[in-house]
């Protein structure tokens, strides 16, 4: 789709964003029978969660970041499909989260579909919903067996102060960049307005897969390669921190981020997708955005 053509129909579909996502109904509990994202709740699965947040917190500085940029930036891992990849994830469970124990597939279908039903024009949404967790394969052995701490877990800049939004905040004072003058103030390396691509996030699973879609030479427009990047950076589009770095472009792909989000949180359930039923759908979107073998 031309880019004019990609705008054009954004531009329709935002004015329909609040009437549209009415028709998704979000459950009141997560799969374990607590609030979403709640970190504070009694059980062994929060103590987890927590442990998980002292070492991301405490091991992810800018020198580590722009390391792993490096590494993984020569996409060398290997080379296969996006359903390939998807189908990779039937290994993976997320530590960090606190809401689910499914295996990830069953969450980007959950979310796709949730998307699709509310959304059936945006078919770059779909598409969209169903890869932007497809960087987890960074926890599987061909692809280095990162700990989870590398992969998962809510998202935030390096090379500026850790803002205090931060879920278990405390624990970044164990990171040598809390106490670095360089990086240890509100701006830090950075300028105001400078945009979001100028900020270096902390590595992930987010950062991977934006730099993947980059690389490969993907067709998705702007507003789909912002919510694969920044879909984890709660601080940013839950709590309003770190805005004094966002341009123009930042807030329209925020816009889309906000209604992304919803569904990306929500659609958690022990509900199965129908795997083989969608796919045919799935791989008509594959063929439209991607090549049909991608490098990692």
């Amino acid at each position: 789709m031309a880019t004019v053509e990609v705008a054009k129909n954004m531009g329709q579909s935002s004015e329909t964003n609040d009437e549209s996502s009415k028709g998704f109904d979000a459950p009141d509990t997560n799969a374990f029978g607590h609030s979403f994202r709640s970190y504070d709740a009694e059980s062994e699965r929060q103590k987890g969660v927590e442990e998980f947040y002292k070492q991301q917190h405490i091991n992810q500085t800018y020198d580590y970041v722009k390391k792993m940029r490096e590494e993984y930036g020569k996409f060398n891992k290997g080379e296969m499909s996006i359903w390939e990849c998807c189908e990779l994830l039937n290994s993976v469970v997320d530590d960090s989260d606190p809401d689910l124990d499914e295996p990830q597939i069953q969450h980007l279908l959950q979310s796709a579909e949730a998307i699709r039903k509310d959304f059936p024009n945006e078919d770059w949404m779909h598409l969209t919903a169903l890869i932007h967790d497809l960087g987890k394969i960074l926890l599987l052995p061909q692809f280095g067996s990162l700990p989870q701490w590398a992969v998962v877990g809510d998202t935030f800049p390096v090379g500026c102060a850790f803002d205090k939004s931060n879920v278990h905040y405390k624990y970044f004072e164990q990171n040598p960049d809390f106490h670095n003058p360089k990086y240890n103030t509100k701006n830090g390396i950075y300028e105001e307005g400078c945009g979001l691509d100028k900020v270096m996030m902390s590595w992930g699973h987010d950062d991977y897969m934006y730099m993947v879609c980059l690389a490969n030479g993907t067709t998705l427009p702007p507003p789909a390669l912002f919510i694969i990047r920044y879909h984890s950076f709660y601080p940013l589009h839950r709590e309003g921190a770190y805005k004094q770095f966002m341009n123009e472009s930042d807030h329209e792909g925020l816009k889309w981020l906000h209604t992304f989000n919803k569904y990306d949180l929500y659609s958690k359930s022990k509900v199965k997708v129908d795997v083989e039923k969608v796919k045919p759908y799935y791989m008509s979107l594959i063929n439209k955005y991607f090549p049909e073998k991608l490098k990692w």
